[in-house]
């Protein structure tokens, strides 16, 4: 059978592949306890150890009980839609009509959607390296070619102003941010964010920023939407969000995107194409997440991930195992990993042996010096933190 073409530009995901690994090493008697083992500590996968909180388990419940599971609208119910405006307007003090808001099958549909609307043959997107490698593949698959921008420690591993105009060709098209970002867990200043989008705006391109951890920032300086930035908040910037990190529905895969008004039409297309709508359950559950009780749980969890990064950071630092940049938000350091090892593949695995802790090689983040760093995931409990620096400890 032959392949499509499209399909030499997507790199394997590593992560998944060392995920892998750490989940059959798990399995075998010297990380069994019942045989005196060392159980294995992931943090490797970024995925809140929290689940949705009560009251949407409950509006889930209460939907099925209903029978209120057929096809919505496939930009989302309009309920949905008002309760998210509502959360920029009280979140971030920012005006978003309700009718820019497209309910998506998780992030990922957000951007592939995106990405399909907006990205034609060879057209040229802007990333920064690091990045999520998927975000780039979303590009890809679009049959767009993703260019990836070395982002420095002093830049916060994030692309400025200045990079995207001495990259930008007549090829460029946009850019794709992630801010906060996976694997650094670092954003970008609002001020360059603002400075980005009009250098884009300029050269009659898209911003597209991926906010999916954005509810998840710890430092107030940092804690703004990409939409701030664009003319009439956002009629130039597009937004990918995700009920997965901050309200904890991971395997619920609803996501949204706020367009401007000429693009809903486009994407509500492509989306009645591609899976119709999101899932109606979780879209009627997703309701609760913006209950007063329901935001005050996951302001609690904030506030419990910003003590994990306070613990778990300074102990990296003292194991030689240096962060360049404090994380901002999401749950992820990134971290130096060359003192120890040439190989942060290496180094991963050699950790999963000898420590049975599982942690992420930087190969799939980017590819201008990714292979000297590593990514901690700190979405797990302390006490499993704990254990993990001092395993690190003896085996460093």
């Amino acid at each position: 059978m032959k392949l499509a073409t499209r399909l030499d530009s997507i790199d394997p995901f590593y992560v998944m592949e060392c995920a892998k690994a750490a989940a059959e090493l798990a399995r075998s008697p010297e990380c069994d306890p019942r045989t005196g083992g060392e159980p294995m500590i992931f943090l490797n996968i970024g995925e809140p150890d929290f689940t949705a909180p009560p009251l949407v388990q409950e509006a889930a419940e209460r939907a099925m009980r209903a029978g209120r599971t057929q096809y919505t609208d496939a930009t989302g119910l309009p309920a949905l839609r008002e309760c998210i405006a509502g959360w920029y307007a009280t979140r971030f003090g920012l005006t978003i009509a309700p009718r820019r808001i497209v309910v998506t099958a998780g992030a990922s549909a957000a951007l592939q959607l995106a990405c399909l609307a907006l990205v034609d043959r060879d057209d040229e997107v802007l990333l920064p390296d690091p990045s999520y490698p998927c975000n780039r593949h979303f590009v890809a698959a679009a049959e767009g070619v993703p260019v990836l921008l070395p982002a420095s420690s002093a830049a916060r591993f994030q692309l400025d102003a200045a990079s995207v105009q001495a990259a930008w060709s007549a090829r460029t098209r946009g850019v794709l941010l992630a801010s906060p970002s996976n694997p650094t867990g670092t954003s970008i200043d609002p001020a360059e964010m603002g400075r980005i989008a009009a250098a884009v705006r300029a050269r009659g391109g898209y911003t597209l920023v991926d906010e999916i951890y954005l509810g998840l920032s710890f430092d107030e300086r940092y804690g703004h939407s990409a939409l701030a930035h664009g003319e009439g908040h956002g009629d130039d910037v597009i937004s990918i969000n995700s009920f997965s990190k901050y309200f904890s529905m991971t395997g619920w895969r609803l996501g949204w995107l706020v367009v401007p008004d000429a693009l809903v039409a486009p994407i509500e297309k492509l989306a009645q194409n591609l899976y119709i709508c999101p899932s109606t359950i979780a879209q009627h559950a997703a309701l609760a997440c913006f209950e007063p009780e329901s935001i005050a749980e996951y302001e609690r969890r904030r506030d419990e991930f910003r003590a994990r990064r306070d613990f778990l950071v300074p102990a990296l630092n003292a194991l030689g195992l240096p962060v360049p940049v404090l994380p901002d938000g999401a749950f992820y350091a990134w971290v130096d990993c060359s003192a120890h090892s040439a190989s942060s593949w290496d180094f991963v695995f050699e950790l999963m042996r000898s420590a049975h802790v599982a942690i992420t090689p930087g190969r799939d983040f980017g590819r201008h010096g990714s292979e000297r760093f590593v990514r901690l995931s700190y979405a797990s409990s302390m006490a499993h933190l704990q254990d993990a620096v001092e395993r690190l400890r003896r085996v460093l």
